[in-house]
């Protein structure tokens, strides 16, 4: 998708200016920033990854609400991630039970842990579009995708 709305730039910035905020607190995780909108257009939650990476920004931000978050929409910088250890669970498993039914992505994730939220949550009926601010995205997470390719051995394409 190309034709982003205004609201919809202007929520991914936000969630970049939560992320940028974060910038080298966050350990060896990315600094993630997430706004979740209601379909009345208004703000209702916000996260940005935690102190050392342990609360991730979508769980922060779903933490926030009280209840099912129905006919809500998620701004995310980076891809949700797929997978987490056995006693986090991942947030695209947390996205999928909260109810949310859309989510924006800046960009993908590349690292094996990331990969795959997005695929979980499209074949689980969640409508997910990536690319808002997809440039701004590659360039933030440059480092972390590098780090990522240098520890895996493998090169992707960023």
């Amino acid at each position: 998708m190309s034709d982003w709305s205004s609201r919809d730039i202007f929520y991914m910035q936000r969630a970049f200016r939560l992320a940028e905020a974060q910038l080298g607190r966050t350990g060896k995780n990315p600094a993630v920033g997430c706004v979740v909108v209601s379909s009345s257009d208004k703000i209702v939650a916000e996260g940005v990854t935690g102190d050392g990476g342990v609360v991730h920004a979508e769980e922060f931000a779903l933490e926030s609400l009280s209840g099912r978050a129905e006919k809500l929409s998620m701004y995310v910088t980076l891809e949700p991630c797929r997978k987490r250890s056995s006693s986090n669970p991942s947030c695209s498993s947390l996205i999928l039970a909260s109810g949310i039914t859309r989510v924006i992505c800046a960009t993908e994730d590349f690292h094996p842990l990331g990969a795959g939220g997005i695929n979980f949550l499209r074949e689980n009926g969640i409508d997910v579009v990536t690319g808002l601010m997809k440039e701004k995205g590659r360039k933030f997470y440059a480092e972390f995708f590098e780090t990522v390719t240098r520890k895996t051995g493998e090169l992707k394409s960023v």
